[in-house]
């Protein structure tokens, strides 16, 4: 007897899964986390109270229109309510951007290595990704975007302060980016990790959308407010754009605890910015120790920070697992090292020196004896 199976989109072959941060839980043992850019604090003041109010609830559906949160996103922004779309996660909402904007013979343009979304959810929507390496420094190469749309590029994502690498595009460059690319082609200006920033030029992106109706600002609650177990997510973009995200995002998709809890964060802002300010200084503390082992390390504009490895990049992985420590790796180019707690950045640091020491062991032994 031939069993028949039902017949799938035969481009889901050609796609990778999304692969998310190891958890502590796979890799067994006591070990440290850092290999997912979560907020390592707890809830900010009043959120938990918030959510857990909100959960009496749970028999209902919440909101669709999110219309506390996109109240207080508006105030807060000084944009008008139509301009927000709210979504689960950026990552829900770069999903629904993508449906709106693109399909089948369109490209998806975007730095490489940039978000891992990016590539996975452009062939989901049966678009063409189109990755653009890197400059020299880990940072967007701007020009070689521009240069690259084409009149099937329907969208541009640049992702500011870059993950993985923390790298920043700067007010003046993207200003003069933004000014190359073609009106009807949407410019995405993924800002998840804006709030650890402290470059004097980092261009505010909602100060940029508001005379540029071909620009989207994406920003989430996953990172700064530490509310990733929620999936809440937002953009900012002219009406056209914004009800089009409205219409291709999934009902119901942001629960109400996720609504409330949110808002609640929105302000708790003081604390939110003071947990930030210490994760910053723990940043610079870890860029500043790896320099010294002489690690050649981008300085880092968000959350994490970014070694290229290359071939190594596995190895170092598993000794960062032996010393209990999780790391996000990119097999043949780098890893991706969360800032977290003192005591786990302490733990990754001692990991690094370690390799970096055996690195230089090997370089310095001699080579076999050359024959008489």
């Amino acid at each position: 007897m031939v069993e028949h199976m039902p017949v799938l989109r035969p481009e889901l072959d050609r796609i990778p899964a999304y692969r998310p941060g190891r958890s502590a839980a796979a890799a067994g043992g006591p070990v440290w986390k850092l290999s997912s850019n979560e907020n390592p604090f707890p809830p900010l003041p009043g959120v938990l109270e918030r959510a857990v109010a909100a959960a009496s609830s749970l028999n209902r559906y919440p909101d669709l229109a999110c219309t506390g949160l996109v109240a207080e996103l508006a105030e807060r922004l000084g944009v008008p309510r139509e301009h927000i779309a709210t979504g689960t996660g950026s990552v829900g909402v770069t999903q629904q951007l993508l449906q709106a904007t693109a399909g089948p013979g369109d490209e998806v343009l975007f730095a490489w290595r940039s978000f891992e979304a990016y590539p996975v959810l452009t062939r989901i929507a049966g678009a063409r990704p189109v990755h653009i390496p890197l400059a020299a420094g880990e940072a967007h190469d701007l020009d070689a975007m521009a240069a690259a749309v084409t009149d099937r590029t329907r969208l541009v994502f640049v992702c500011n302060p870059n993950n993985p690498t923390g790298t920043l595009v700067r007010g003046p460059e993207l200003e003069r980016f933004l000014d190359r690319v073609p009106r009807d082609v949407l410019v995405v200006l993924d800002e998840a990790y804006l709030e650890f920033v402290r470059a004097d030029e980092f261009p505010d992106g909602v100060r940029l959308y508001r005379d540029r109706p071909n620009v989207c600002v994406l920003r989430t609650f996953s990172k700064a407010y530490g509310l990733a177990g929620l999936r809440v997510g937002y953009a900012v973009a002219h009406p056209p754009v914004a009800e089009a995200l409205r219409r291709t995002a999934v009902p119901f998709g942001v629960t109400q605890l996720a609504q409330e809890a949110a808002v609640a964060s929105l302000r708790a802002g003081d604390a939110m910015r003071e947990r930030v300010a210490s994760l910053v200084a723990e940043r610079e503390r870890v860029h500043a120790a790896l320099l010294d082992q002489g690690w050649p390390v981008p300085p880092s504009h968000a959350n994490f920070v970014w070694l290229r490895t290359d071939g190594r990049t596995e190895e170092f992985a598993r000794r960062c697992e032996d010393e209990g420590v999780l790391v996000r790796a990119f097999a043949g180019e780098g890893v991706r090292v969360t800032v977290a707690e003192p005591a786990a950045n302490d733990r990754f640091l001692h990991a690094a020196e370690v390799f970096r020491k055996g690195e230089a062991a090997v370089s310095r032994s001699p080579g076999p004896p050359s024959a008489a």
